[in-house]
């Protein structure tokens, strides 16, 4: 598969287009992203499907500047889909055959399944690992995929869209029509009650941006971002009874969607109340990202290996300054939570964020090293996003940030503290961190000690043919002795022949 992959998607509402790079075989990162709000569907619902010669033109001009901008970035290959608005269009051929011969460019026009089939894929993959049913509110129409054990077990499309809703009802002030029509499609929907919706699009993201803000989320990100069902009902009744422009600015709804949230609105309200929704995920992976996945998974079955992240392994490429140094910290670290979490009372469940923390320790160095610390903090916080929760992420950044000095500074914590788990856990796993890094201060080519943990609740550390002069002075310099019991012991040499006899 080529290094970079431009991805272009063409919706009723806006023209997008990413790049992305590989760093390994399943290894990527977002490189680009452009976006125009085209709106090419505009005016068509209202003249029997047909794409308007004005919105043509707006799609024409924003193509090719994003053809410039791939030959720019010297993409291998590009993928371009259309969705709704050019799918349900009667004179949809003369518009591609007009994009052929004028940009050079095919596109492939997907029906909905496939859509969202691939918004499905972008979820399942990229999120964390949950049994959910994703909704893609478009201009044009409503996707839903059903995912379970990372996989797209039913995919199906409703023509229900932001921009034929506004077109056909809103714009008439016709609300009990516009109900009547979306609880109408809704019946198609064959799905059973589910607890937990996956939203991806731009008027799910919009909403959720909205209730990031207002309920003062500790990080600004959206991708995993989650939130109760009711949240988002008190925030939709608010938006659609907003009298006018004014007052939608106010709830914090951004000018390019006044004229399309209260119908998108509308849709996932009546669509969460049937499926009797209890919980939301913000996903900001969709369409373009589950075409780019299909193609770079397409021999494994759309998804990636067991046990494989994108963005740790991403981080690992691209980051990792001593890679092997960062392989034999894990181990240290992991040897010491299997030894000790009884001991101190620390959750299994956490071993795989501090494996994970030790694995990353140091990726910070590759930016500045004496802020290796903070910079290892940004960019776990900022990049290690594909598949972790927002807890994950900052339970991981914290250790990264702070097992130089041992404890998490109180400012940190208060700032974090709901992403976070209790003061105590946490600086026991960050205790455990900062004594692996300071027993492997002599930088061995192989680990040159033994760990084990004796029934008198101590830690006994074997040196193998080195003093660990450096790791013992680190060790009390942090005062490790306080937290974790511990001793170094000679190992025993075996005795010889002639010591045997005498």
């Amino acid at each position: 598969m080529a290094k970079r992959t431009a991805i272009i998607d063409i919706g009723s509402n806006s023209v997008r287009m990413v790049i992305f790079e590989k760093t390994s075989r399943f290894a990527f990162f977002l490189l680009h992203e452009s976006k125009s709000r085209v709106r090419i569907g505009e005016g068509a619902y209202q003249n029997g499907g047909n794409l308007q010669e004005a919105a043509i033109r707006r799609a024409m001009s924003a193509l090719d500047e994003f053809l410039g901008i791939a030959r720019a970035y010297h993409t291998r290959k590009l993928l371009c889909v259309a969705t709704s608005a050019v799918r349900d269009a009667p004179n949809r051929h003369e518009f591609l055959r007009r994009v052929r011969r004028e940009l050079d460019l095919k596109i492939k026009v997907i029906d909905g399944r496939r859509e969202a089939y691939l918004g499905g894929v972008a979820c399942a993959n990229l999120l964390p690992k949950t049994e959910a049913i994703t909704i893609d509110i478009g201009g044009g129409s409503t996707e839903c995929a059903c995912i379970a054990d990372g996989k797209v077990r039913e995919s199906l499309s409703i023509a229900l869209g932001t921009v034929r809703l506004k077109e056909l009802f809103f714009d008439h002030g016709d609300l009990k029509g516009a109900k009547a029509y979306i609880d109408e499609q809704l019946s198609r929907l064959p799905v059973n009650e589910q607890k937990v919706v996956v939203g991806v699009g731009g008027t799910f993201r919009a909403l959720a941006q909205i209730l990031m803000k207002t309920q003062l989320h500790p990080i600004k990100k959206l991708h995993a971002f989650t939130f109760k069902a009711k949240a988002l009902h008190a925030l939709g009744d608010q938006i659609l009874a907003a009298p006018d422009n004014a007052a939608l600015k106010a709830l914090g709804v951004k000018k390019e969607r006044y004229d399309v949230i209260r119908p998108g609105t509308l849709i996932l309200m009546r669509f969460l109340k049937k499926i009797g929704c209890k919980q939301l995920i913000t996903s900001g992976a969709g369409v373009r990202e589950g075409l780019y996945l299909t193609d770079l998974l397409r021999h494994n079955n759309d998804t990636f290996p067991h046990g494989f992240n994108p963005s740790l392994r991403y981080l690992l490429d691209r980051h990792t300054v001593e890679p092997k140094f960062a392989v034999q910290l894990s181990r240290v670290t992991l040897r010491l939570f299997d030894l000790l979490h009884g001991y101190l009372c620390i959750d299994t469940r956490r071993r795989h964020e501090l494996g994970i923390a030790a694995k990353l320790a140091k990726v910070g160095a590759s930016v500045h090293f004496y802020s290796y610390h903070k910079n290892s903090q940004y960019l776990v916080e900022s990049a290690l996003e594909y598949g972790y929760t927002h807890e994950q992420i900052m339970t991981i950044a914290a250790l990264v940030r702070f097992h130089k000095s041992r404890r998490i500074g109180k400012p940190f914590f208060n700032l974090y503290a709901p992403l976070l788990p209790d003061a105590v856990t946490l600086n026991r796993l960050n205790a455990l961190l900062a004594l692996a890094d300071a027993l492997l201060t002599h930088r061995p080519r192989d680990i040159d000690f033994e760990l084990a943990f004796t029934e008198n609740d101590r830690l006994v550390i074997t040196p193998i043919g080195t003093e660990m002069y450096l790791a013992k002075e680190r060790i009390k310099a942090l005062g490790l002795e306080k937290e974790i019991p511990l001793m170094f012991e000679e190992k025993t040499k075996p005795r010889t022949e002639a010591e045997k006899v005498s």
